[in-house]
């Protein structure tokens, strides 16, 4: 089995000039909880999820800077929790987005997808074809596919 053989063809993504106010209705209209950033050519440049949003919205940690002479502590002062999801939502989507996206060929062997997915903790593959986005594949499309027919 291939890649094309399994993959949704029609994906939910975002347009490289998108804010995240653009990603979070997705998110929820969809129910999805990652999107694939694209240029105007549908070239892949970059990834975001909802991982990379609870990373900016969370708590921000003390910083504690330490050397042989003084030790000091800075309070990350990013302001209150309302006000950090007002900030993000005008954010451009790849202030916060992975610019360094796995991807796989449309090509690709499923026993490789499956390794891939494993191994990198990842949900969502974006398939390609020559960097042009032409689907995506989820652990849950990997599980299906494989199984369904030794299972009926």
């Amino acid at each position: 089995m291939k890649a094309h053989e399994i993959m949704i063809r029609q994906v939910h993504k975002v347009k490289q000039q998108d804010t995240l106010r653009d990603v979070i209705e997705k998110f929820i209209k969809y129910n999805i909880s990652g999107l694939p950033v694209v240029n105007e050519r549908n070239e892949i440049v970059g990834y975001i999820s909802d991982g990379d949003i609870m990373r900016y919205i969370g708590h921000r940690e003390d910083v504690v800077v330490d050397s042989f002479y003084y030790s000091i502590v800075m309070r990350m002062n990013d302001g209150k929790y309302d006000e950090r999801i007002e900030r993000l939502l005008r954010l451009n989507v790849m202030e916060l987005s992975r610019k360094k996206v796995v991807t796989v060929s449309q090509d690709e062997d499923v026993e490789q997808i499956a390794a891939i997915l494993g191994k990198k903790r990842i949900k969502k593959l974006p398939v390609h074809r020559n960097g042009v986005l032409v689907g995506i594949i989820s652990r849950g499309d990997v599980i299906r596919h494989s199984f369904g027919s030794y299972l009926n």
